[in-house]
């Protein structure tokens, strides 16, 4: 009972808050890489069996594959345990935040898609279109961990924009244009060697072909990364967000050169996996750009007595180095919320 009281009267500050959601985006990211390293070296079907490893066996037996298979359901476990803990924070975090309630609840269901999805990915017999599918979702699930974790270390709501329209639309282009090279990437590994064990079936497609389909996408989407960039040259956006973009793209450029060189060196699977973590670093660069486009503020929360003035009121905010870039706090400006 005095445990129970214990929790129910717990009360998560914001910094603590946000260091939560961070562990979480650590775990999901964890999640995608150890779910390719899975894929990469032939241990999807390490555990015949699920939830459990085999049939009469929780865990592995000590050999490579089942412990590679059972590695990445145990990141899942931890994911698991970090996302409800993100829940029960959300809920008594002060102040209460309904978004974050939301997204939090948003990592619990992405998981339970997840655990749904690995599990049809054993009983499939790995298909491709099924493992397809388990990455997309993790990639969605990678999106509501971001978001997250840029959320709850500032204000609700999006906050006034730092460009102009037609800046806005061209990133919103740029953002949709990777993720279905993003897609087309994940066709090309299912059409690729890497089945993710002995006898998976592949996409029907020849992987020169749809590897020549996804650098096609992965160049137009840099191209126009590009041309945003000089939009936002011209147009004087912020230093902050001319050199998040400037960010953004070197990370596609490297990762380019990673893709080209693991395609001409017949794909090794160190290679494909770094290339793998590259797609969640080049996911959340974009995402983290786009955020960018948007002045937000530092939340107002009550300030413990040593942050308090000598009156004991609390010290003003923090105001972004962007404010007098965009010229806020300004009435003439619309606060669009997020």
């Amino acid at each position: 009972m005095k445990a129970v009281d214990a929790i129910t009267s717990l009360e998560v500050t914001p910094r603590t808050f946000l260091r939560i959601t961070q562990v979480n985006l650590v775990l999901v990211v964890l999640n995608i890489v150890t779910g390719g390293a899975v894929r990469l070296t032939d241990s999807g079907l390490g555990c015949p069996d699920w939830p459990t490893c085999s049939r009469h066996h929780l865990t592995p037996a000590l050999s490579f594959h089942p412990a590679v298979e059972f590695g990445n359901r145990m990141v899942v476990v931890a994911l698991c345990i970090a996302a409800a803990v993100a829940v029960l924070g959300a809920w008594r975090r002060a102040p209460y935040r309904r978004d974050l309630v939301a997204l939090s609840g948003g990592l619990i269901g992405g998981i339970v898609a997840e655990a749904v999805l690995g599990g049809v990915v054993v009983y499939s017999k790995l298909n491709p279109y099924v493992v397809m599918t388990h990455f997309m979702v993790g990639i969605a699930l990678l999106t509501v961990a971001l978001a997250l974790a840029l959320r709850a270390g500032r204000a609700p709501g999006r906050g006034v924009s730092k460009v102009v329209a037609r800046d806005l639309l061209v990133s919103r282009v740029a953002e949709a244009m990777l993720l279905l090279a993003i897609v087309a990437g994940t066709a090309t590994t299912a059409a690729g060697p890497h089945a993710g064990g002995a006898g998976a079936k592949r996409l029907p497609v020849p992987l020169a072909d749809m590897a020549r389909v996804h650098s096609g996408m992965a160049i137009a989407t840099g191209v126009v990364v590009l041309a945003l960039l000089y939009l936002l040259e011209r147009d004087g956006a912020p230093e902050s967000v001319r050199l998040r973009g400037r960010l953004l793209l070197a990370a596609m450029v490297v990762q380019g050169i990673i893709g080209y060189t693991q395609y001409f060196s017949h794909l090794p699977a160190w290679l494909v996996g770094i290339h793998l973590f590259g797609v969640t670093v080049i996911w959340s660069a974009m995402y983290w750009f786009v955020d960018g486009l948007w002045h937000t503020r530092p939340e107002a929360v009550s300030l413990s007595a040593d942050e308090n003035g000598a009156d004991g009121s609390a010290a003003p905010a923090a105001h972004s180095p962007d404010d007098a870039e965009i010229g806020v706090p300004g009435a003439h400006k619309e606060v669009v919320p997020g």
